[in-house]
C-alpha cells in the first residue's frame, strides 16, 4: 500500500516550489490562488526570500503546506494515496491530500494556525530541545519530575524515531530538563532554534483560536485513512478528524507510533511530498527495511 507523508515546519528552504511554478500550469494556478487567499505574494518569499524571511511563522507554515500539497497534486495519475499522515503542520497537508479538506480551506486553517501560534509564542517565551539516545520512558519521567519540582512546563512533544524525542516548554524548564537528560545518559540535549513551545500546554491560547476556525470549516470524509498525530491511529470520520486536529496543538506528535501502525496496517511504500527529506530519514530509523523516498 502507498502511504503519502508530509513534513512540518523546519523543512523550508529558499527557492522551494520555484521549479513547480515555472514548469507546471496547475502548480502556477494553485500558487497564484494562494497569493490571493493570503493577501500577499508568498511565492516571492518562497522563491527569492532570505532564510530569515522564510523563518517568519506566518510565512513558514503556509509555505511548507503549499509546497507539500502542490507537489502531491501535480503528480497526476501517480498520486493515489491509500493512507496519509503528516508531521505536526504536515497533518493539514495530509488532510487536503486525502480529500478531507479543500485546498483553500486547508490554506486558511494553516494561516490561522500560524498567526495564533505566533501570538502564543510572543505571550509566553518558551522553547524546545531534541533529546538524543535516551529511552522515551526516561524522557517522560524527567519531564514529569521537572514539572513537579519547579512548576515549569516541560513535556515530550515529538516522538520522532527511537532515540529521538523533542521536548517542549518554558525556557527555564527546558534548561533544567536538558541538564538532567545529560546526567541520565543522553548523547545530546540540544536546544532548538524555535520561537515557542509547540505541542505543549503553552499553546493553549493558540488552540482556542484554532478551535474556532476548525469548527467553522467544512470537513469531508477522506478518500483514504488519515493517521493523526494525537493517537497515531487511522481516521475516516470527519468529526473525529476535527476533534483530533484541535487537540494536536497541545498534544504530542506520535510519529514513531504512527509509522509503526501504518506498516502494521500494510504500508509498503512511503512517499514524502514537500521540501526536504526529513521524514524519509525518520521512517528508515523507525524501520530500517522501510521503502521510503521523495517524489521527483
Amino acid at each position: 500500500m502507498k502511504a503519502f507523508v508530509f513534513p512540518g515546519q523546519g523543512a523550508q528552504f529558499t527557492g522551494m516550489g520555484k521549479d513547480l511554478y515555472e514548469n507546471n500550469p496547475l502548480a502556477k494556478e494553485l500558487f497564484e490562488k494562494a497569493n490571493d487567499i493570503l493577501g500577499f505574494r508568498i511565492t516571492d518569499i518562497m522563491f527569492e526570500g532570505s532564510d530569515e524571511d522564510l523563518r517568519q511563522t506566518k510565512v513558514t507554515q503556509p509555505a511548507v503546506f503549499l509546497h507539500s500539497v502542490i507537489s502531491a497534486l501535480c503528480m497526476g495519475d501517480e498520486f493515489k494515496p491509500e493512507m496519509t499522515a503528516g508531521h505536526s503542520l504536515g497533518e493539514f497537508s495530509a488532510l487536503v491530500a486525502a480529500g478531507a479538506l479543500s485546498f483553500e480551506d486547508g490554506l486558511k486553517l494553516v494561516y490561522a494556525r500560524a498567526m495564533a501560534m505566533q501570538k502564543a509564542c510572543e505571550a509566553a517565551p518558551s522553547t524546545m530541545a531534541a533529546i538524543i539516545a535516551l529511552p522515551d520512558e526516561k524522557v517522560e519521567e524527567i519531564c514529569a519530575n521537572v514539572m513537579k519540582e519547579t512548576n515549569e512546563v516541560v513535556v515530550a512533544a515529538n516522538y520522532n524515531c527511537p532515540g529521538q524525542v523533542v521536548i517542549s516548554g518554558s525556557i527555564e524548564g527546558i534548561n533544567k530538563a536538558c541538564e538532567l537528560m545529560k546526567e541520565a545518559g543522553a548523547k545530546r540535549a540540544l536546544p532548538l532554534k524555535v520561537g515557542g513551545a509547540f505541542h505543549s500546554p503553552l499553546m493553549n491560547p493558540a488552540k482556542v483560536e484554532l478551535e474556532a476556525a476548525i469548527k467553522a470549516t467544512t470537513f469531508h470524509q477522506p478518500k483514504c485513512p488519515v493517521y493523526q498525530n494525537v493517537d497515531a491511529l487511522p481516521h475516516t470520520s470527519a468529526e473525529e478528524i476535527k476533534t483530533n486536529l484541535i487537540a494536536q496543538l497541545t498534544s504530542s506528535v506520535r510519529w514513531t507510533q504512527t509509522v509503526k501502525n501504518m506498516i502494521n496496517d500494510g504500508a509498503s511504500e512511503f512517499i514524502e511530498c514537500g521540501p526536504g527529506a526529513v521524514l524519509q530519514g525518520l521512517i528508515k530509523k523507525i524501520d530500517k527495511e522501510a521503502n521510503a523516498h521523495g517524489i521527483a
